[in-house]
């Protein structure tokens, strides 16, 4: 007789020392950008288990944490329990979720999406101000999506088992069709999965990791070009 599968511990998944780090290096960054995050209202797309949900309520943001999976939603709810935690499927998103926030916070969810296409639709309706992005891509010159598969079993990939790992100029050409100005910084998470030099593929599999800043209004900030740029530097 076959064994029934083990369920797999979502903490055990978000606390172990590979994602402790790539949160650290990523929530370093996104302070280092200065960008004007303070006191705002905050939709938290795919949270996880939120352990970035504290960065923003530690600027006093008001802030709205959704996810897909049951068992993460418990745990959210468990950690959180002052702040609303809703379930949101970016897949198939509910049509009557029609708030507006001056922030949507996307960091780590697209590339999970097997319609990336409608959730970056979706989330510029739900934006006042600005999309924070953070995504794993592709190296290429392309417009492309790049579909994959993942294990759905594991709390922190796709739910519906189908992803996808689009190139930056995929990104960036489908926020600029809903939002007036888009930008990537001049600086890179210090961290081996965020290339800094994109004229040069790496020779293994790992993967590769780009940061979007879309914006409803100009933002003046050195750290941002308004580009996709091929050279960045670790901050």
């Amino acid at each position: 007789m076959s064994q029934p599968q083990k369920s797999i511990s979502p903490v055990g998944v978000f606390h172990s020392d590979h994602y402790q780090r790539h949160n650290q290096r990523r929530l370093e960054h996104l302070a280092s950008l200065g960008l004007d995050i303070a006191g705002t209202s905050v939709l938290e797309v795919r949270a996880g288990i939120g352990d970035h949900t504290s960065f923003f309520l530690d600027r006093g943001c008001q802030v709205v944490s959704t996810e897909a999976r049951q068992e993460n939603l418990e745990i959210l709810s468990s950690r959180y329990p002052n702040i609303q935690v809703r379930h949101l499927d970016l897949d198939n998103p509910d049509p009557s979720f029609n708030e507006l926030f001056d922030i949507v916070y996307c960091y780590g969810l697209l590339y999970h999406l097997q319609n990336p296409t409608e959730a970056i639709e979706f989330m510029s309706r739900c934006c006042r101000k600005m999309l924070l992005l953070e995504t794993c891509v592709s190296f290429g010159d392309e417009e492309s999506i790049n579909p994959c598969t993942e294990m759905a079993e594991s709390p922190s990939q796709a739910v519906s088992g189908q992803g996808c790992r689009p190139t930056r100029k995929w990104v960036y050409n489908q926020l600029k069709r809903y939002f007036d100005f888009v930008y990537m910084p001049v600086t890179q998470p210090n961290h081996e999965e965020f290339p800094i030099d994109w004229t040069s593929p790496p020779s293994t599999r790992a993967f590769t990791r780009s940061v979007f800043i879309a914006s409803k209004q100009h933002l003046n900030n050195q750290l941002l070009l308004e580009d996709i740029p091929m050279k960045q530097k670790y901050h």
